[in-house]
């Protein structure tokens, strides 16, 4: 070790000198970046450049325009109010006749249609001939009777006979009551064959007629129930119809219903709505789209349908003209009762931008706000106003899509 020392005595002093300048100079590179960092720092950043002057939020909304440009656009000015304020709900629906006064006609006796005298869309009186079936069932019914009656006359007086041979002890009383046991049962016969008569069509009249000409008629006669219009005819003439088939159907058409379908979502509003007694409830149908028709609501219904989730209401309408047809489409329209002192606003004045909802409201002579409101329900004319104007602002009614397209216009 001495010798080492002995033999490089000035690398190793140069080497020292070495690590300590360069310590040294660390020490002051460092610091200097500290320093220059710490001002960056403490340094505001430079304002960015504005590339054009900048509008504020008020002057965004206003649109301005020249008092003749506003006159030649057809904008008009309206103030806002409070007014007595009623809803409506329209229903699709379909005319149908009045099922009171609509009489499916079938026969009660198998027949073969001799003669027919109603043609569909006849306007007939009330046991008016509509046709005449010839039936053999009938014919046979009408002999039984007879025959039965025949019977019980011949029993009756053959009791009568036993009464007076068992008094005068001719017969023994067994002999009696065989009789009498006869004669209640041949009654029990003739009545029932006096109740098929009955169930075949036969009145009483015609029953009488028939006992005392003792004479078999097999035709049955088709008579409209009352006064009224053959919608319905489903015979012609040699053809054999059963007691199931429908041969006619007759309507009083003076009125009739219109049955609507309300949605389940519906249903509140429609009760609410109809608490009122014959409160009329207006009609349109596709078929006079001009005219508006009154109908009174008659039933609300009890059960929701378990497919389409609607509740029926029928209206009956009245119909003097024969314009409503069965199977016309119709639309009710239900409105509420009115509420009052509603603020409301025009419904022509609401300009509609994505989920927002605003109108023009006039600061002063070519000069409007494009104000934002919150409203409520609507009845076609007027919207509730729930927040956004006060009562006496003067808001623009007609033409305020003119407005609308100015504002929305890009600005340079």
């Amino acid at each position: 070790m001495v010798i080492f020392s002995d033999r490089y005595p000035n690398r190793c002093e140069n080497d020292a000198r070495s690590r300590t300048s360069l310590s040294a100079t660390c020490t002051v590179f460092f610091g200097m970046l500290l320093l220059a960092f710490s001002a960056a720092c403490d340094r505001a950043p430079a304002p960015a450049q504005e590339s054009g002057p900048k509008r504020s939020a008020d002057e965004a909304r206003l649109v301005r325009f020249p008092l003749d440009e506003v006159t030649r656009s057809g904008v008009t000015v309206e103030p806002v109010g409070r007014t007595a304020f009623r809803t409506y709900r329209t229903f699709p629906g379909v005319v149908r006749p009045n099922e009171n006064a609509l009489a499916n006609i079938t026969t009660l006796v198998r027949g073969r249609v001799a003669e027919v005298h109603a043609d569909l869309g006849q306007m007939v009186k009330a046991n008016q001939l509509l046709a005449v079936l010839h039936s053999g069932d009938l014919g046979l019914a009408q002999s039984a009777y007879l025959k039965a009656r025949a019977r019980r006359h011949v029993a009756e007086q053959a009791y009568q006979r036993a009464q007076f041979l068992f008094k005068e002890k001719v017969i023994g009383q067994a002999e009696e009551q065989r009789r009498e046991g006869e004669m209640i049962s041949i009654r029990a016969e003739a009545q029932e064959a006096l109740e098929g008569l009955r169930l075949l069509g036969m009145d009483d009249k015609q029953i009488r007629s028939l006992e005392r000409t003792q004479t078999i008629r097999s035709q049955v006669p088709i008579v409209a129930p009352f006064a009224g219009r053959v919608i319905a005819r489903d015979l012609t003439k040699g053809e054999l119809v059963e007691t199931t088939n429908k041969l006619f159907a007759v309507a009083d058409l003076s009125t009739v219903w219109v049955v609507a379908n309300v949605s389940e979502k519906d249903v509140s509003y429609v009760q609410r709505a109809t608490t009122v007694p014959n409160q009329p409830v207006e009609v349109h149908v596709t078929a006079y789209p001009d005219e508006v028709f009154q109908g009174t609501v008659v039933y609300v219904g009890d059960v929701l349908d378990t497919a389409t989730r609607t509740m029926q209401v029928r209206l009956t309408l009245a119909n003097p003209t024969g314009q409503l047809k069965p199977e016309m489409f119709a639309t009710i329209r239900v409105s509420s009762e009115p509420a009052a002192d509603v603020l409301v606003v025009p419904e022509a004045a609401v300009q509609h931008d994505r989920d927002r909802s605003f109108v023009f409201v006039q600061q002063e002579p070519g000069v409007f706000e494009a104000r934002t409101v919150r409203l409520g329900e609507k009845n076609g004319t007027f919207a509730e106003v729930l927040d956004g104007l006060r009562e006496g602002e003067v808001v623009v009614k007609e033409g305020a899509f003119t407005l609308k397209s100015e504002l929305l216009k890009p600005k340079d």
